[in-house]
């Protein structure tokens, strides 16, 4: 008997408790998410205990709470595929703003095709400046990706001089943020969609392939056959869309842009990403995972609003499920 089989035997052998054992001293060593998704889950369930007199465990707001994480569930599936490709990119959030404006500035006079392919546009040039920076000047994503999002902020507010732009367009904001096709609303379906697509294509193409063993080795990768330099470049020209998307589904949501939409969402973007159970140094992620990922901090941050913690207290408490995520994850990239 070969020693994989051993090892997938052993948790019928041994039963449940085998099997928690195996769970935990694999999340202990980094090979896996379950004890911090398992603590999210633990923590929702205290929220439904104190907060059983609530609204909290209502249909209408677990819907509520997929809505308002449409965004970053978007964001944090195209963040699986650059740090599975061994990059970070700290300005997808950054984009959010710029395409805003794009689009909510275009509608009127442009329409609405004309203003989407611009927003777009607007990301995947970010994203392709990003990854040639990156690639042909070697200069690490860290450092190209901070810069620019120091270079977005201060640009978001030169188009109306960080005033506000209202959007009318009722077929843009329905289908951008406030429609909903029968039951379902249309955010939920963009998080749908979203999902379905970074799955397929991280799980079954040739490219999704070529992104995780870029990620796991790049060397090894590259003598291969692979090119590394333009899986590098593509996966942040997808980050750059995916911010841009972002900011089509907060104006249809918001019916307007501002210079500071997403200004928060960064970390909670990465966060995502990570307890899903990608690994930092790259070679690993899980489309799926982020999802649920934005979905648990979704469902924590809508648990401490109602519990009526202030602004800096659910800044706290989100920033300590950061620090344990990015543990886990250090621990699986010295285990690999």
């Amino acid at each position: 008997m070969s020693a994989e089989t051993t090892l997938a035997a052993e948790p019928r052998r041994d039963g449940i408790g085998g099997w928690v054992r195996q769970q935990w001293v694999g999340a202990l060593r980094g090979e896996n998410s379950g004890i911090l998704i398992a603590a999210l889950f633990l923590t929702i369930l205290v929220f439904a205990i104190l907060l059983r007199d609530t609204a909290y465990l209502s249909v209408g707001n677990f819907v509520g709470i997929i809505r308002q994480t449409t965004v970053i569930t978007v964001m944090a599936i195209a963040t699986v595929f650059v740090i599975s490709a061994g990059e970070i990119d700290l300005s997808i959030a950054a984009v959010i703003p710029l395409s805003g404006y794009a689009v909510a500035l275009l509608l009127p006079e442009q329409g609405m095709v004309a203003g989407i392919i611009v927003a777009l546009a607007c990301g995947a040039v970010i994203g392709l400046v990003n990854g040639l920076i990156t690639v042909k000047l070697r200069v690490p994503s860290f450092v190209v990706t901070l810069g620019t999002l120091g270079l977005l902020q201060g640009l978001s507010r030169i188009p109306t001089n960080s005033l506000a732009v209202v959007v009318s367009d009722p077929t843009f904001t329905f289908w951008f943020g406030s429609g909903s096709l029968g039951p379902l609303p249309v955010l939920i379906l963009w998080s749908l969609f979203a999902t379905v697509i970074g799955y397929v294509v991280l799980a079954w193409t040739p490219w999704g392939k070529a992104v995780l063993a870029t990620g796991a080795n790049v060397n090894a990768a590259r003598f291969s056959g692979i090119r590394t330099g333009r899986v590098k470049v593509t996966v942040l020209v997808v980050s750059g869309m995916a911010g841009a998307l972002g900011g089509l589904l907060y104006v249809g949501q918001f019916h307007g842009a501002r210079f500071d939409l997403g200004s928060t969402d960064l970390l909670t973007v990465i966060a995502a990403a990570i307890i899903g159970g990608t690994v930092l140094t790259g070679g690993k992620g899980s489309v799926v995972g982020a999802a649920v990922g934005s979905l648990l901090l979704g469902a924590v941050n809508n648990g401490l609003i109602i519990l009526g913690l202030d602004v800096s207290q659910q800044l706290m408490f989100r920033g300590l499920i950061i620090i344990a995520a990015v543990i886990l994850s250090a621990r699986a990239g010295l285990r690999r």
